[in-house]
């Protein structure tokens, strides 16, 4: 297996990171979770371009300079799979602030560049994309507007999801559903989070300390072309155990039902029409078997044919 870092493909082995590298040891790095589908047509990356942006838009709030273009982090990822001959796989971008000063002002410290691939199945389980999960609502809140950037995918920030996250493994649990600094509904710890009540759909906006996932966007998309009302709306705790229907979604989990929450049975207690509608027009389309309208796959052999 190979790994892109800093320009150059070096083997998984030699990817190793200094102990004083800034990140390690203050969270100073921003990353992305992207899948590439086996497809009807070969192996296609999901909507790598919106990724790579929201990876570069993360870096800028957080003040890390990147020493590469948007296309060429979109070159060496399509590369990478191609090179590390996936039909499907889990890609992992990561921009971290490297060896050099320690304090927490980092910015004089260099910027590593990493892409590495690895093969990842269900994040929650592959029976939970039928079956759903049980959740909980975590004692764990999401940040406030003023206390750290929601809208970047930070590293340190992750420490609050994995909080949340054992916490409700802890507890018997699949996932949690953290709160916002309000006290309504945020997110899950990797996940946004969807609603179903009386037909209609319901999820928290971007002022609900959530990160804007491309999933979530996608989802969005797809619902509203189904004729499915989507509403964004501040979404009460108690919302949640009278709801139709619960999904979660994120490049890790897809589109994930959720059939239980705090042991309250949702809906039937298994997945609802509206979440499994939703499901299999996003895997027709990421397995090819649907026609690309929105161009969201890059296929991984367009690069290889370029490179011949």
């Amino acid at each position: 297996m190979l790994i892109w870092r800093n320009g150059e493909f070096i083997d998984w082995e030699k990817a190793t990171v200094h102990v004083t590298a800034h990140a390690l040891h203050y969270g100073s790095s921003v990353f992305e979770g992207i899948r590439a589908y086996k497809t009807t047509s070969g192996t296609a990356i999901f909507r790598l371009q919106p990724h790579t942006r929201r990876l570069l838009n993360s870096a800028k709030i957080a003040r890390i300079e990147v020493p590469f273009t948007e296309e060429q982090l979109n070159e060496a990822t399509l590369e990478i799979v191609r090179r590390n001959g996936h039909e499907a796989c889990y890609i992992r971008p990561i921009l971290f602030r490297g060896a050099g000063v320690l304090g927490v002002e980092g910015r004089k410290n260099p910027t590593e560049c990493v892409i590495f691939t690895l093969e990842w199945g269900r994040y929650l389980g592959k029976e939970a994309i039928e079956q759903g999960v049980d959740v909980q609502v975590s004692s764990w809140r999401r940040m406030a507007p003023d206390t750290s950037a929601s809208m970047a995918k930070i590293g340190g920030q992750y420490v609050n999801s994995q909080f949340i996250s054992m916490e409700a493994h802890d507890n018997g649990f699949s996932e949690g559903i953290a709160l916002d600094y309000s006290g309504t509904v945020s997110e899950g710890a990797g996940e946004n989070i969807f609603v179903i009540l009386d037909g209609k759909v319901y999820t928290p906006g971007i002022g609900s300390s959530i990160l804007n996932g491309v999933t979530r966007n996608t989802a969005i998309t797809l619902l509203e072309e189904m004729g499915v009302p989507v509403i964004y709306e501040t979404i009460p705790r108690e919302m949640l155990y009278i709801a139709d229907e619960i999904f979660f979604t994120g490049t890790a989990a897809e589109i994930s039902p959720i059939r239980s929450v705090d042991r309250i049975k949702i809906g039937t207690g298994s997945r609802g029409e509206i979440t499994k509608a939703l499901q299999e027009e996003f895997f027709a389309i990421t397995g090819g078997e649907k026609p690309d309208r929105h161009g969201w796959l890059t296929p991984v052999r367009q690069a290889e044919k370029e490179q011949a």
